[in-house]
């Protein structure tokens, strides 16, 4: 198989919660299934809230209870260079969605998609905030959000194998 270049960006409001989780669970996800893959992981927010802070400290537990260290990432706030490098870029629900869409240059768009569509049969189309809840919400967005990095993983890997059997 050829090699597999991608660049993934996961986007949520703040950059403490979800997209840092969704960073940190999808390269967990591409480590165990093939280590020599070769795509580039970042996180961003659509609002400057928290630039420069750790993830939620709620984040960073959950995360660590299923052996994910998120606690070195800091927050930033998506760029215009992000809608030119990154080939995807995955927002955790509709509203960000809209926010990327309108920050995004046209010929960018098709890049921006909801984290969610990559989970067959999904009954959620969002990663809900669990930033004001009770705390459990922090263990429900790491089980949605591992489900659609499986689907994200296995998506990337056809997409390749399709383009690169296209090539030949």
């Amino acid at each position: 198989m050829a090699s597999l270049h991608w660049q993934i960006l996961f986007v949520c409001m703040g950059n403490i919660c979800r997209s840092p989780t969704a960073e940190g669970v999808f390269r967990k996800v591409v480590n165990d299934q093939n280590s020599e893959l070769d795509i580039k992981i970042d996180s961003a927010g659509t609002h400057a809230y928290h630039v420069g802070d750790s993830p939620d400290p709620r984040s960073c537990a959950a995360a660590l209870e299923r052996g994910i260290d998120i606690s070195h990432q800091r927050a930033r706030r998506i760029n215009k260079e992000d809608f030119s490098t990154f080939d995807l870029i995955l927002a955790m629900d509709q509203l960000n969605y809209e926010t990327l869409i309108n920050l995004c240059p046209s010929q960018h768009q098709k890049k921006v998609k909801l984290l969610m569509d990559f989970v067959n049969h999904a009954q959620l189309k969002e990663v809900p905030d669990p930033y004001f809840g009770n705390g459990d919400g922090f263990e429900r967005v790491l089980d949605l959000v591992e489900k659609a990095s499986i689907g994200l993983l296995n998506y990337l890997l056809e997409t390749t194998l399709y383009d690169n059997s296209s090539k030949e």
